[in-house]
């Protein structure tokens, strides 16, 4: 049997995952969990075979959770399931050591193939959004630029990001300045909702 932890915060969609899984005889639902912050007590606590993660969930995001748990339990492999193909989600989510990265619409019976790969070692990674990481290239944004330009997106001042990040106003105004020339647009919330769409941020 294939021990698998789901972490997903829409309970339905946690419950749909769970019951489509279970139907298939080789694969065992050991936990589920609402949160990033459970991933890994829940992962020591049933020791699971591959976790499917969600990215979008309170506390830890899934790739923080997914880095985090390939840290503490090597022994688990990590397989993101998403509502979001962003190719910048891709990149981050191999970088942190996930082992596979499939979109929500898959089909139940990939989806449980896809367990079952990753479990024996392998990886699964959606084609399209693999083609567009290859072509796209890695994400140009440094760390203090995905910094302020996350807390950009709701439209705060420079003054405010400044005070929220703790750097002066001006560093903050070099930082936006570079991030919106690297994006291509016209302003921050422009460039930090672009970022959020390519999965930079």
């Amino acid at each position: 049997m294939i021990r698998v932890l789901l972490a997903d915060d829409q309970a339905l969609v946690r419950g749909a995952m769970a019951a489509l899984l279970g139907l298939e005889g080789d694969l065992e639902i050991v936990a589920e969990v609402g949160s990033g912050d459970e991933v890994v007590p829940a992962a020591l606590r049933t020791r699971p075979d591959v976790a499917v993660l969600d990215i979008e969930m309170p506390g830890l995001d899934g790739i923080s959770a997914a880095a985090e748990l390939t840290t503490r339990l090597p022994s688990t492999r990590v397989l993101v399931v998403t509502t979001f193909g962003r190719p910048g989600y891709l990149r981050r989510a191999l970088e942190a050591g996930a082992s596979g990265f499939v979109v929500k619409d898959t089909p139940s019976d990939e989806l449980a193939e896809a367990v079952r790969t990753v479990a024996r070692g392998g990886r699964v990674v959606d084609p399209m959004l693999a083609t567009e990481v290859v072509v796209g290239g890695p994400n140009p944004l440094t760390e203090r630029e995905r910094e302020v330009l996350a807390v950009a997106l709701d439209g705060r001042s420079a003054a405010d990001i400044a005070a929220k990040v703790h750097l002066s106003p001006g560093t903050v105004r070099n930082h936006l300045s570079s991030a919106i020339g690297k994006t291509g647009t016209s302003n921050r919330v422009e460039a930090a909702r672009r970022a959020q769409d390519l999965g930079w941020l």
